[in-house]
């Protein structure tokens, strides 16, 4: 029984660390993907000033309850003190995990963005957040968010009827997964130096000691 114990008490250990690690800011290594232009292209429009010295990359499914958290409480302190100022800016990128419904919300914010209003129709879909896989996203709801923030919705839905952002949201998603990129939300902030990883709705203090850190 005792030598039980002794095998046991390392696996344990094991998995403690590494459920740690999963969630602490984590160094990325160089590489031919991780540029500062190839993070940042293809994405959403930069929210901030673009040549603020710290990106914010998040990759987000507007389902993902943790999403959702991470954008109704970090995001408003971050983009308060840190986005409007100037010393960083944020891009998101599409990682849609729970499904079409979750890909057809990503079309939608793009087809926003041909009008002008991606960051307000991105904001409209988390403040109407409905949950996981619970048919919340559904063409009515999306004209109903297009109407809040004043788009053109004859265009928006000719956009959505031809899955014109289809492609580029699974291309996205692919993207993600080629980095590394497991769970959502998750978070690559970097300068033109280094490269931290954030896995998770992590508190608000993780993001300010990895801003302070680059």
């Amino acid at each position: 029984m005792s030598n039980m114990y002794l095998l046991i008490i390392p696996i344990i250990i094991g998995i403690a660390i590494g459920g740690v690690m999963a969630f602490y800011p984590e160094p990325e290594q160089n590489s031919e993907l991780l540029t500062k232009t190839k993070l940042i292209q293809d994405g959403s429009p930069v929210l901030g000033n673009p040549s603020a010295p710290i990106t914010i990359l998040e990759w987000g499914d507007y389902q993902c309850t943790f999403c959702y958290r991470f954008h109704d409480t970090t995001l408003k302190t971050l983009e308060t003190d840190y986005i409007q100022s100037g010393k960083v800016n944020l891009v998101f990128k599409d990682f849609p995990l729970n499904g079409p419904d979750s890909i057809l919300a990503a079309e939608a914010s793009y087809c926003a963005d041909d009008q002008g209003k991606y960051w307000q129709y991105h904001d409209e879909l988390y403040k109407n957040w409905g949950g996981e896989k619970t048919g919340w996203v559904t063409r009515w709801a999306l004209n109903a968010f297009g109407t809040t923030v004043g788009l053109d919705l004859d265009k928006f839905n000719q956009c959505l009827d031809e899955h014109k952002y289809k492609d580029k949201v699974n291309l996205l998603y692919q993207f993600g997964k080629d980095l590394g990129i497991d769970a959502t939300p998750s978070f690559l902030i970097f300068n033109g130096e280094k490269i931290i990883k954030i896995r998770g709705n992590q508190p608000l203090e993780t993001f300010l000691r990895t801003i302070d850190e680059l």
